[in-house]
């Protein structure tokens, strides 16, 4: 497992896969370790994967100062790697709460981006609001956890700011099938797994204290020649199809593509369609 030493000393870990062009993955959750991506539904047949763990997690160390694990912080961390790769540009992928990272690294790194890669994230960090969250949970009614995952969502809206992670588990994880495509074992296991996965710190450091700005961030996108690819979900909730259009507003130009029949992870619910997307 390879690792380096990014701007302040922290020791970050880092997973290679693949074979061919290089694709630098930053993993979201926020705060889950990079293991949950995968191979991205078979990127690593045509692509060297390089997937990041995070500080903080997976097998990345705790920095020692947890105002780095803000999501304008984690920018620093992609610039170390870049040279600790030697790469003069590079690929980058974003997945959900890593579209914020890679998004703020374009801003501040333009001439580093050689292509950009969103995939099914809101961009909080622009300010980009959820759109249609509540109809796209509403359109999944049908389904036979609906209504275990509603009440879950309600009962979590209801626990204190100061619940354990014993309290949350147990309703993040009926809420869960809302972020799958189709609910089936693979599925569970998928989520189940985010149990060991997701470093407490490094989620909750991830938003803290950071007030958005999309004019200042869209001013500094302009520089940004490189192709962008924004991808949606056709169930995910956030970001729906029609807030990942909303994303692609903050660049000078970029590609949106719906993934059909899939929600938040679609290399589970429909790689195919995704290794297409990814080839464009």
């Amino acid at each position: 497992m390879p690792t380096f030493s990014s701007y302040d000393g922290t020791t970050l870990a880092y997973h290679v896969e693949g074979s061919g062009p290089v694709v630098v993955c930053q993993p979201g959750g926020p705060g889950r370790a990079g293991t949950y991506l995968g191979d991205l539904g078979g990127l690593t047949r045509t692509r060297t994967v390089i997937r990041l763990d995070s500080r903080g997690t997976g097998d990345s160390e705790v920095p020692s100062d947890p105002a780095t694990y803000r999501m304008d912080a984690l920018v620093r961390d992609l610039e170390a790697l870049r040279a600790h790769l030697g790469l003069e540009t590079m690929t980058l992928l974003g997945h959900s709460a890593g579209a914020n990272v890679v998004t703020l690294y374009a801003a501040g790194f333009p001439a580093r981006v050689e292509r950009l890669i969103l995939l099914t994230g809101l961009v909080r960090a622009a300010g980009v609001p959820p759109i249609g969250m509540e109809e796209a949970y509403e359109a999944r009614s049908a389904e036979p956890w609906y209504p275990a995952a509603v009440a879950a969502w309600a009962a979590w809206d209801e626990l204190p700011e100061d619940a354990s992670e014993e309290d949350i588990r147990p309703l993040e994880m009926a809420a869960a099938p809302f972020s799958y495509g189709r609910w089936d074992a693979a599925a569970a296991a998928h989520a189940a797994a985010g149990r060991t996965e997701f470093a407490p710190a490094a989620r909750d450091g991830f938003f803290e204290g950071y007030v958005p700005d999309r004019d200042a961030i869209t001013a500094k996108l302009a520089a940004l020649t490189a192709p962008v690819l924004v991808l949606a979900g056709e169930l995910d909730a956030s970001p729906t199809p029609a807030a990942a259009a909303e994303v692609a507003k903050l660049f000078p130009s970029a590609t949106v593509v719906t993934l059909p029949g899939s929600a938040h992870f679609p290399w589970l619910d429909n790689p195919a369609d995704l290794a297409a997307a990814l080839a464009l």
